[in-house]
C-alpha cells in the first residue's frame, strides 16, 4: 500500500521562532456547511496529514460572513478549530487576522483603532481558547493612495510586548506598508492575494519577502479570481496539460506552482470537504520541471 503523502513533503520555513511545514491549511471554508462534525473532520484530517500551520480569523463565520452563505446558528472557524484540536499540539501554529469585524446585521467592517484591535485580539483568544496568539496578521484595505499602517501595527506590537501575541504579520499590503511596519516590530509573514492566474503586481513583493527572510503566504491560490467563490474549475490549457503529464489534478498543479515560487512561500489551501484535504496536501510532493513552469507562465 503506498505511503500517504504528508505536509512534510513541501519542506519547512520558520515563522519567527516556530518552524512549520510549507503546506498549511486555510479555515475560512469550514464554516460553510451546517454539519459541525464535518468541519471537525476536515481540521483533524489536515493535522493528521502533518499540517502544522493553520490560518483563521474571528470574522470567518457563517451564516453570512466572508462567504455570504449558510443558515442556522453561527459557526466560527476559530471555535471549530478549538473543538477539533484542543488541547492543542505543541507544534501547531495558528495564524489569525485582525482589522475587520463581522456584524450579522451590518456585515463586515474595517476597524482600525487600538481599542478595536485589542478587542479583536481578545475575541480570537476567547474563541480559540488560548492565552496567547501564535501569529496575528494585520489585515487592511489596500487603497490606491499612500496610507499608513503605523498606528495599527504599533497597537499590535504593544500587545506583542504584553505577551498576548507571539509574532506579527501583514495581510493585503504593499511594499511600503511592509517597510513601515518593519521599523516598528519584526514582520514574520506577508499574506496577500496571489495565484497562478491572479498575480497582479505581487511577483516583486514575493521576491522581496524572500530577500528579507519573510514568509509569503498567498490566499486564493486555488480560487484565483473566483476569490470567496471557491476553487476554479475553468483552468487554462497549460494547467490541464501539466496535470495530465504528472497524473494529478489541475488544483494540485496550482498549489505546486505556488510552492515553486520560492522556499519562503507557504500554501494555505482551504476546503470544507474532508475528501479534498488529502488531495491538497499531496500537492506538496509534486515537483514541476522547468518546462512545466515555463508553460504555466
Amino acid at each position: 500500500m503506498p505511503t500517504e503523502i504528508t505536509a512534510a513533503a513541501a519542506g519547512h520555513w520558520t515563522l519567527g521562532d516556530r518552524t512549520v511545514h510549507r503546506m498549511g491549511f486555510g479555515s475560512m471554508r469550514i464554516t460553510a456547511h451546517p454539519d459541525r462534525d464535518r468541519a471537525l473532520r476536515v481540521v483533524r484530517r489536515a493535522v493528521e496529514l502533518g499540517v502544522d500551520h493553520l490560518d483563521t480569523a474571528a470574522f470567518y463565520v457563517s451564516p453570512g460572513g466572508t462567504l455570504n452563505v449558510g443558515t442556522g446558528p453561527a459557526r466560527y472557524a476559530t471555535e471549530l478549530i478549538r473543538a477539533a484540536l484542543a488541547p492543542y499540539p505543541d507544534h501547531l501554529v495558528i495564524a489569525t487576522k485582525v482589522g475587520f469585524r463581522y456584524d450579522p446585521a451590518t456585515g463586515l467592517h474595517e476597524e482600525t483603532g487600538p481599542a478595536a484591535l485589542r478587542a479583536q485580539v481578545e475575541e480570537n483568544l476567547r474563541r480559540l481558547g488560548r492565552d496567547h496568539l501564535d501569529l496575528v496578521n494585520l489585515r487592511i484595505v489596500k487603497r490606491p493612495v499612500p496610507d499608513s499602517v503605523a498606528e495599527r501595527f504599533g497597537a499590535l506590537a504593544a500587545l506583542r510586548d504584553a505577551g498576548l501575541i507571539r509574532h506579527l504579520g501583514l495581510s493585503n499590503v504593499r511594499l511600503d506598508h511592509l517597510d513601515e511596519a518593519q521599523t516598528i516590530a519584526p514582520v514574520v509573514c506577508v499574506q496577500n492575494k496571489y495565484a497562478l492566474d491572479n498575480r497582479s503586481d505581487q511577483d516583486a513583493l514575493v521576491r522581496e519577502c524572500g530577500v528579507r527572510g519573510i514568509a509569503y503566504v498567498p490566499f486564493f491560490a486555488l480560487a484565483g479570481v473566483n476569490r470567496e467563490g471557491g476553487a476554479r474549475t475553468d483552468h487554462a490549457a497549460a494547467v490541464h496539460a501539466v496535470a495530465r503529464a504528472h497524473g494529478v489534478t489541475p488544483q494540485q498543479v496550482r498549489l505546486a506552482w505556488t510552492l515553486h515560487q520560492g522556499p519562503h512561500v507557504l500554501a494555505i489551501p482551504g476546503t470544507g470537504d474532508p475528501e479534498h484535504v488529502a488531495e491538497n496536501v499531496a500537492a506538496a510532493a509534486l515537483r514541476l520541471t522547468p518546462d512545466d513552469l515555463a508553460a504555466l507562465g
